[in-house]
């Protein structure tokens, strides 16, 4: 029984629901390929998964270790299911240096797995180089000396380690460059993602304030927090749609207008101050997840549904 509690306790703190947000850009890239009949490995794709879920891991263990005085706060403070981390540590059910100790083992596990990609089965030159920037943005996002999360750059490198990275990082191991291509997919990718990070901050508020995590929404106020937001959905459905143009499947637009609608949903409640409301702007959470979610399942289902 204790057993299965640990075991229990080790999943929660990987936070499988996030995991989602970085394995999906991942298959993007990985399917890009498709599109011009490169063909596809699957020893090197299901490689490649390996190493970012291990770096995504280590990135949310060492979140709950260097949060944990926020989360302890906002759980009290503003909760709502997409804050206050996984409370695993908080409650107690692991130590924070069996955690601190795990992370470090995963990240050099995931820099082994990017050595075997690149020197056994011949990914290219860049696939170390593109995996450190990935240990050097996620791993050390919330962890010192770097703490991204509290110097304002958080939102941003989350942009570039769950957005561009991923999808240019799939792309990459199957044909040993970054097609043109990866970069216009990876745009609608990046803003969802980033208003992800930004809108799960408005719940933390109270507590990164008294903790001085200073994150964008710390920083500007929630105000000029939903402003950006906004700008960033709308910058996210344009960029989609434009990809479309770079040779895609069109179809992948009839895909994506659910998703687009909800982001103009939130927009729209953002905008409106809605954020306020402590029921609605946890359903806004769960729309802006959903919308980043969608962005990735439209253009994995048109790559492989449909032929250009």
């Amino acid at each position: 029984m204790v057993f299965f509690q640990k075991l229990k306790a080790w999943v929660t703190l990987s936070r499988p629901p996030f995991q989602i947000v970085g394995i999906l850009p991942f298959i993007v890239g990985s399917c890009l390929p498709l599109r011009i009949d490169q063909g596809f490995d699957a020893p090197v794709f299901w490689w490649g998964l390996l190493a970012v879920v291990l770096v995504m891991s280590a990135t949310y263990f060492n979140g709950e270790v260097h949060d944990i005085n926020e989360d302890r706060l906002s759980v009290k403070l503003e909760k709502n299911r997409f804050s206050a981390g996984t409370q695993v540590l908080v409650n107690g059910l692991i130590s924070p240096h069996k955690v601190n100790w795990v992370s470090y083992l995963a990240v050099g596990t995931a820099l082994l797995v990017a050595l075997v990609l690149q020197f056994y089965y011949r990914t290219g030159f860049w696939t170390v180089p593109l995996g450190i920037t990935g240990v050097i943005t996620g791993f050390y996002y919330s962890k010192p000396p770097f703490r991204w999360v509290q110097r304002g750059l958080g939102e941003i490198f989350i942009g570039y380690s769950y957005g561009w990275l991923p999808v240019a990082v799939g792309a990459y191991l199957q044909t040993g460059h970054i097609d043109p291509l990866a970069h216009w997919v990876s745009l609608p990718i990046i803003c969802s993602v980033f208003n992800v990070i930004l809108i799960n901050e408005f719940p933390d508020y109270p507590a990164d304030i008294q903790v001085n995590k200073r994150n964008l929404v710390v920083r500007l106020g929630k105000a000029r927090g939903a402003v950006i937001y906004a700008a960033v959905a709308l910058i996210g459905t344009i960029t989609f749609y434009m990809s479309l143009a770079q040779g895609l499947p069109k179809t992948m637009g009839l895909f994506y207008l659910p998703f687009a609608a909800l982001s103009c949903v939130a927009i729209f409640m953002m905008l409106a101050g809605k954020f306020k409301d402590r029921r609605l702007l946890e359903r806004m959470c769960l729309i802006t997840y959903l919308v980043n979610l969608g962005t990735c399942f439209s253009y994995i289902a048109g790559l492989l549904i449909f032929k250009v």
